[in-house]
């Protein structure tokens, strides 16, 4: 099939972004935006099924998707769920299309630890710590946070928080006052969602497909679509999962937690 025209795929670029959002799919990911930038795709249909990730690798898609939107029409689709770093990912598209039952928002960000402090005594083990500063172990898990601990984290929350308020104030068009209204951890359907701004309309991949091929004037009856994985995952990441490594422990999330 001849997919190309005066050195420009006539075809619709596809790019799936499954499971938890961490740097192995950052790297794939980023990886496959590069083949939609050199090759020239007219159109890109992003399908999004995660329920969050880490923040700084959700962040930099969402840079590379806004690079992007100059040179190809950008479609996201919204899976069985897109919510708290898929919504963050979906930012980067101009145009954002759900599922009437599409799982999505839980807008916000979340700083887990853990506090082993009581199982350790029971046990008899105990640490001796040598640190340079006062906050060099801030969420150790043999003990409690203190109150100056406490204060620290939840300035980082707040600051991740507001960039994503921000973020998602822009890029839909909304005010930061108006995001806030809904962006307190919630999670809603696709049909709220297009209610409060957060899609644009409601429908299928296969709708997407089509109003993907209508933004870059391809045929939306013929236009193929060729679906760019980027790098593959090592057998490593194919063993474990979704799961976060336990490296994740301590590093703010944009998560949905069922």
């Amino acid at each position: 099939m001849n997919w190309r025209f005066w050195g420009r795929p006539r075809c619709i670029a596809r790019i799936e972004i499954n499971g938890i959002i961490n740097g192995a799919t950052r790297k794939r990911v980023l990886s496959a935006l590069k083949m939609v930038k050199t090759r020239k795709f007219p159109a890109l249909l992003l399908r999004i099924d995660s329920p969050g990730g880490t923040v700084g690798d959700s962040q930099e898609i969402y840079s590379a998707l806004c690079a992007l939107q100059s040179q190809t029409r950008i479609v996201a689709s919204f899976g069985n769920i897109s919510a708290s770093g898929g919504v963050y990912i979906g930012m980067g598209a101009p145009h954002i299309m759900a599922n009437p039952g599409t799982v999505t928002g839980s807008i916000g960000v979340i700083l887990r630890g853990n506090n082993l402090e009581e199982l350790l005594k029971k046990i008899g083990v105990s640490f001796k710590v040598v640190k340079s500063g006062p906050y060099k172990d801030i969420l150790a898990f043999d003990r409690e946070l203190s109150p100056e601990e406490q204060g620290i984290l939840q300035q980082l929350i707040d600051v991740s928080y507001q960039q994503f308020v921000s973020t998602v104030a822009t890029a839909r068009h909304l005010t930061v006052e108006q995001v806030r209204e809904f962006a307190d951890g919630r999670i809603f359907t696709g049909e709220q969602a297009q209610a409060l701004g957060v899609v644009d309309r409601l429908g299928t991949e296969e709708d997407a497909r089509r109003w993907a091929a209508e933004l870059a004037g391809l045929d939306p009856e013929q236009a193929p679509v060729r679906t760019l994985s980027g790098k593959p995952r090592s057998p490593l990441a194919r063993l474990s999962g979704n799961s976060l490594p336990w490296e994740y422990a301590g590093i703010p999330l944009w998560l949905y937690s069922p």
